[in-house]
């Protein structure tokens, strides 16, 4: 198979091409030269946010059986993209986001594919909101390509090693430092994410099966819990760390933000956790998706953090995330933060 990844130097990209070029398959990356493409893939270089920024690509005159395209920006990256390869690419693979269903997310506790979406942005505009970008960038891929030759993914939370989001690698960071810990509870809240490599895994079965439409890629609800999650952060760094399990409302109640401040933690019985961690993915487990233990997904998270020397990168585009020393002391102690 041949396969063109847009991006692929940094998270969930990089971990589609590390996943075809260990199936054999020829991988061609296109990229802003900021970051080095895994050894084994053709490297072509540009910038979709500037004038002739895809004319390397328009240059090469290749010809790919499917692309796979993660942009999180303004939807005329994608069209501009999509149109260049309309002739030269079997199938346009769009990694969404779950973000792109309708708020609130109360009526999504064990939705599907067929939930209302939000009004997306038009396929030509340039940048709005996360969401309505999400959502632009299907409209594009399916303008381009069809119904039948588009495949969205619509990824929910995604963790794993290379993340630069913050997520898994705050949690491991704060508990490496040892000490009492807030742990948002309840221990048993079950949790949806998506480790990149397994969603890697997936996009390319889906190529290889020819699937086109929306799916929702997560675990199953309850694959893992706030708690293992955490007791897998403690096994893996090795560190003197004691959990406190502190009742959700003491944690509102100090005004921490969850999925920010509290990354991965969405208070039980809200639009947030139903929207976030109790969708029904059947189709996707239908479609192959196999997910990996937590414990391999933690372990490995804190085995390349520590690889590159305790820091993981952090996209611009989004907030830093995680609660602050005083805040969480504050917590602990019994005082309003």
């Amino acid at each position: 198979m041949r396969l063109l990844v847009l991006g692929g130097t940094e998270f969930v990209g990089r971990a589609v091409v590390t996943a075809a070029l260990e199936r054999g398959w020829e991988v061609t990356v296109f990229h802003r030269g900021r970051g080095r493409a895994p050894a084994g893939a053709r490297s072509l270089h540009g910038d979709r946010t500037v004038p002739d920024g895809l004319a390397a690509l328009a240059a090469d005159g290749g010809s790919w059986d499917a692309v796979v395209d993660t942009w999180s920006a303004q939807p005329r990256a994608v069209l501009n993209a999509a149109r260049l390869l309309r002739d030269r690419a079997g199938r346009y693979v769009y990694v969404s986001s779950r973000s792109v269903y309708a708020w609130p997310r109360g009526s999504l506790s064990g939705a599907t594919e067929d939930a209302p979406l939000v009004e997306g942005a038009a396929a030509d505009a340039e940048h709005t909101e996360y969401a309505q970008d999400k959502r632009g960038g299907e409209l594009a891929a399916v303008e381009t390509f069809g119904a039948d030759g588009s495949l969205l993914v619509r990824a929910g939370l995604i963790l794993g090693p290379h993340e630069n989001i913050g997520r898994l690698p705050w949690w491991l960071t704060r508990i490496g430092r040892g000490g009492p810990v807030l742990a948002p509870g309840p221990r048993d809240l079950p949790l949806q994410y998506i480790d990149a490599r397994d969603l890697a895994e997936w996009i390319l079965g889906a190529v290889e099966q020819r699937l086109s439409g929306p799916y929702d890629l997560v675990s199953p609800s309850g694959h893992t819990t706030m708690g293992e999650l955490l007791d897998e952060c403690v096994r893996a760094t090795g560190a003197a760390a004691e959990l406190r399990w502190t009742e959700p409302q003491v944690i509102l109640d100090a005004g921490i933000e969850p999925w920010t401040q509290l990354p991965v933690w969405t208070p039980p019985g809200t639009d947030l956790h139903d929207g976030v961690h109790r969708s029904d993915v059947s189709r996707a487990v239908a479609a192959g998706l196999v997910c990996r233990p937590v414990r391999e997904t933690v372990a490995d998270t804190w085995r390349w953090l520590t690889d590159i020397g305790g820091t993981a990168p952090q996209r611009p585009d989004r907030p830093v995330v995680g609660l602050a020393p005083d805040v969480e002391a504050a917590v602990l102690a019994g005082r309003q933060a």
